[in-house]
C-alpha cells in the first residue's frame, strides 16, 4: 500500500479537481494525476472518470474515499494522543470560519496562537459554505446559527445580530428614518444571503417584515460595507463587522431599537475520545478575545 496514492487520491476527491488538488500538494498535475492512476491500477478499478469539463467519483471510488477518511481518522486520532502526552502543541491545526466572521475577527487570534505555540501551524479556510469537518479533515469549525448535526460538539462563544447603518453623509443628505416602514422611501443595499426584497425586523413591540425595494443586491458584505460608508445608501450588517466604522465615526446605527433575531454563534468540532492538545489550546486561547468581539 502506497499512503502517499492514497493522501493524493483524497485531495483530488475534496477538491474537486485535478488541478485544484495539485495547487494545494504544491505538486505537479502529472504527478497528481500519475498517483491516482497508480493507485487505480493497484486496486483494479476506476476510482475517478475524467472528461474536459468535470471529474466525476466513481460509486467505488466514493465507497473507498469514505474508508480511506475513517482510516486516517484513526491515525490522526492516535498523533494527537502521542503529541498531546508529550505536552506541548504541535502540528498543523485546519480551522474554517464564515468570511466575514473570519477575517474580521480570526487575524489577531490567529497571530496569537502562531506566537505561543511555535511547533503549530495553521491552515484557516475561509468559507461561506458548510464544510465538512470529517471528510475534509478540518479541526475545527466557527459557525453561525443553531446547531443540528448531533455527532458534532458545540462551545457557544456569544451570537450576532444584524442592525441598520448608514454614513453620516447620506443622513445629512436624507431624512432618518424614524420607523422601520420609513425603509421604503431610502435607498437601501441588500445582502442578499438575509433577503433581497423585506427585512425581518425585530423592535420593542415584536417582529416586523418590512418591505424594502432596493436597485442593489449584493452577496458579500465587505462590497456592502464599503457602498454604505460611500454615502449609497442604509444597509443592514452584523454588529461585530462594523465595530470599527461606528468607533471611527464612518457609520451610524440607524433606528437603533430595530435589529434582526440573534443568531448563535459556536466552536464546532468533531466528537472524539480525545481532544489533540493543538485543538484544546486554540479553543482556550481563542474564547475569551472572540466573546469580546461579539459583545457577549
Amino acid at each position: 500500500m502506497d499512503l502517499n496514492e492514497v493522501m493524493i487520491f483524497i485531495k483530488v476527491v475534496q477538491a474537486g479537481s485535478f488541478t485544484q488538488a495539485a495547487k494545494q500538494l504544491g505538486m505537479p498535475n502529472s504527478t497528481v494525476s500519475s498517483k491516482v492512476s497508480s493507485l487505480e491500477k493497484r486496486l483494479g478499478t476506476t476510482l475517478i472518470t475524467r472528461t474536459t469539463r468535470r471529474l466525476n467519483v466513481t460509486p467505488a471510488g466514493q465507497a473507498y474515499f469514505k474508508k480511506c477518511v475513517q482510516g486516517l481518522e484513526e491515525i490522526k486520532s492516535g498523533e494527537d494522543e502521542i503529541a498531546a502526552n508529550q505536552g506541548e502543541p504541535q502540528g498543523l491545526l485546519r480551522i474554517t470560519a464564515p468570511v466575514e466572521l473570519g477575517s474580521s475577527i480570526l487575524p489577531s487570534i490567529v497571530q496569537n496562537y502562531i506566537t505561543k505555540y511555535p511547533k503549530v501551524s495553521i491552515e484557516v479556510i475561509l468559507t461561506d459554505r458548510r464544510v465538512e469537518l470529517l471528510t475534509e479533515t478540518v479541526d475545527l469549525a466557527i459557525r453561525a446559527g443553531e446547531l443540528k448535526d448531533s455527532t458534532l460538539i458545540g462551545k457557544k462563544l456569544g451570537h450576532t445580530n444584524f442592525l441598520l447603518f448608514a454614513s453620516p453623509k447620506y443622513l445629512k443628505a436624507k431624512s432618518e428614518p424614524l420607523h422601520p416602514r420609513e425603509l421604503k422611501d431610502h435607498q437601501c443595499i441588500h445582502f442578499t444571503p438575509i433577503g433581497s426584497e423585506a427585512w425581518k425586523l425585530a423592535g420593542p413591540k415584536g417582529s416586523l417584515m418590512v418591505p424594502v425595494p432596493s436597485r442593489m443586491n449584493i452577496n458579500d458584505l465587505t462590497m456592502v460595507k464599503n457602498l454604505t460608508m460611500s454615502g449609497m445608501g442604509i444597509a443592514l450588517m452584523p454588529s461585530f463587522y462594523c465595530k470599527s466604522e461606528i468607533d471611527s465615526g464612518k457609520l451610524v446605527q440607524v433606528l437603533p431599537q430595530w435589529q434582526t433575531a440573534a443568531s448563535p454563534i459556536h466552536f464546532v468540532y468533531p466528537a472524539q475520545k480525545f481532544v489533540s492538545s493543538k485543538l484544546s489550546a486554540f479553543i482556550l486561547l481563542a474564547t475569551e478575545p472572540m466573546k469580546a468581539a461579539l459583545g457577549d
